[in-house]
């Protein structure tokens, strides 16, 4: 992910936070929306299987239910959290190596570093938002109108800053576990590849072998699939989903058995189907097209 730097180049690359913002919007705009819905869908309604959480999304408008949320709050919420991310994440990971750790840790530590510095920067208020969305929806359905504005105040008034904030330390674990595993997975992968293909690790691999690695790591980070469930519920405002064992006040910890004694296992990996998607093609835009995209900047 870290652009390697020319002899003697010093310094901070603060393209990376344009370049991060502009990936992140394009993944968002094209697959990242439809798949985010699925899977929240699927993580805040625990009992629907995919085809039924699909038809539900369908249900809201068509290809406007399933962009639900998309403008402004994901725009908003992309543009923001992309560019801390890629410039977070690609600094550390350029000091890693330059200290001379493998790739694959470099890129972990960098994940990790980027998706904490995201989650508790941009992600609280933002994802609220897109959270409210979906409840909003989820009311109406059951015959209750409010505006995104309504929601958003209820919520305010009752909690405050900390009300719109809730969740977020669930959101910085899943974002440091997230990105964590797949540009670590990543990097591992394309280790790997290179060794395969008897290639040094200077050497730079096609696209289609980056696009593989991305891809391996995309997959496999989504072994954390219960925090994104746990963040899931902690920010969940629909009145309709009260429940009398629901704890009054939500922690990592208790919002975690609470899906487990009404749910069991399958209940904490609801959703990750779609997730696996989402997570495939996120990490090949902010991975291995950010790359590309980082060294064109570069060259320019």
């Amino acid at each position: 992910m870290a652009i390697q730097r020319e002899p003697g180049q010093k310094g901070i690359n603060w393209s990376n936070i344009a370049v991060g913002a502009i990936m992140n919007m394009f993944e968002v705009t094209t697959l990242g929306q439809p798949l985010e819905v699925l899977k929240t869908q699927m993580a805040a309604n625990r009992s629907q299987t995919m085809l039924q959480a699909t038809k539900a999304v369908w249900a809201r408008g068509g290809v406007a239910g399933m962009y639900q949320g998309l403008i402004p709050w994901a725009w908003i919420e992309a543009s923001t959290k992309g560019g801390v991310l890629l410039f977070t994440a690609s600094e550390i990971e350029t000091a890693g190596v330059g200290m001379g750790v493998s790739p694959a840790t470099a890129g972990l530590l960098g994940g990790m570093g980027g998706g904490i510095a995201q989650a508790y920067a941009t992600m609280g208020f933002t994802t609220c938002m897109k959270t409210v969305e979906i409840t909003r929806h989820k009311e109406a359905a059951v015959g209750v109108e409010r505006s995104t504005f309504q929601v958003f105040m209820d919520i305010y008034r009752r909690e405050g800053i900390k009300g719109i904030n809730k969740g977020v330390n669930a959101v910085a674990v899943r974002q440091c576990t997230n990105w964590g595993s797949r540009m670590g997975f990543a990097r591992l992968a394309e280790t790997m590849i290179r060794n395969v293909r008897g290639k040094g690790e200077k050497d730079s691999l096609g696209a289609m072998d980056k696009i593989l690695a991305s891809s391996i790591g995309g997959a496999l980070a989504t072994w954390n699939q219960p925090i994104e469930v746990v963040r899931v519920e902690m920010q969940s405002m629909a009145k309709t989903t009260a429940n009398a064992n629901r704890p009054a006040k939500l922690t990592i910890l208790n919002t975690l058995g609470f899906i487990y004694k009404e749910n069991g296992i399958k209940g904490l990996y609801r959703g990750v189907t779609p997730r696996i998607g989402l997570g495939i093609w996120q990490t090949i835009c902010m991975v291995s097209f950010a790359d590309y995209v980082k060294a064109w900047v570069k060259k320019s």
